[in-house]
């Protein structure tokens, strides 16, 4: 049952991986893989040396670091949240409620900011018509960074919510009655009961996050890029579509795209040998 999916993984996520050769060569599409010339690392040396990637690479790390501490507490907050909800009805009707965003494009998701935050929308009206100024947070580089994360947090901050609360299932109820006979208020059954039944959860979500914390979301921030410009909103994707794709340097961007997966491969297999130094399984371990 499982030969279908294999095979849609190896044609569509390893097959193009012998693509990357062209990270050596300077590619031309007009004549090919086999007839473009190789030119060893010259194309990695120019990533290392451009002074637009290494601003790209601060902007993900930025960003990466602000949403890490911003971001994702929210979701774990939330399951915590809905956990104390008693009535089932209520709990399921909030938590469809907030998840409810994450179908959502992102085209969606930003054409809805526009219209609440952008210059003419709701609220600056509202602003306006009181007599109270006006600003447009869509085209401010200083709140770029607020308003992305935010985006993330009203789109995705619900869905995150759903491991957590399948964790917090597992929780056996004779603990939380043990600890009632005990005398343990909420806050202590929170810490001594809750979190620790969460922390294998919260280890590996995090290594994964960390996996991809150079990844921080292509269509949303080339969305906006028009709109607050490329100094704050240029990220590694978006450096390697422009390069790649709009200015046809088929070379540098594959460079500058491989070296971003390495790194980030780099970034696992180091959180998850600290997850094992502190007695947590990790994403794998041996056996």
């Amino acid at each position: 049952m499982t030969l279908p999916a294999l095979l849609l993984l190896g044609v569509f996520a390893y097959v193009p991986m012998a693509g990357n050769v062209i990270a050596w060569q300077d590619y031309s599409p007009y004549v090919g893989i086999i007839e473009s010339p190789f030119i060893a690392w010259d194309n990695f040396a120019r990533v290392l040396t451009s002074p637009a990637f290494l601003h790209a690479v601060q902007n993900t790390l930025v960003i990466t670091a602000f949403q890490l501490v911003f971001f994702f507490p929210i979701p774990i907050f939330l399951a915590l949240l809905l956990n104390s909800v008693l009535t089932p009805a209520i709990r399921t009707t909030i938590q469809s409620i907030v998840y409810l965003p994450h179908f959502f494009s992102w085209v969606l998701v930003v054409t809805i900011f526009q219209q609440m935050f952008g210059g003419a929308g709701l609220v600056n009206q509202i602003l306006t018509q009181n007599g109270w100024g006006s600003f447009d947070l869509m085209t401010n580089p200083d709140t770029f960074l607020l308003l992305i994360t935010s985006q993330s947090v009203w789109k995705d901050a619900g869905w995150g919510i759903i491991i957590f609360l399948a964790a917090l299932s597992t929780v056996d109820p004779a603990l939380y009655e043990a600890s009632v006979m005990d005398g343990a208020s909420r806050w202590r059954r929170m810490w001594h009961i809750t979190l620790p039944a969460l922390r294998p959860v919260i280890i590996l979500l995090l290594i994964l996050r960390l996996g991809d914390s150079l990844t921080v979301g292509f269509e949303q921030l080339i969305l906006q890029r028009g709109a607050v410009g490329a100094q704050v909103s240029e990220v590694i994707d978006t450096f390697v579509y422009y390069q790649g794709v709009i200015n046809g340097d088929w070379g540098f961007a594959t460079a500058a795209g491989l070296m971003k997966g390495v790194i980030s491969l780099l970034l696992v297999l180091g959180a998850n040998k600290l997850a094992h130094l502190f007695g947590e399984a990790g994403v794998y371990q041996k056996s």
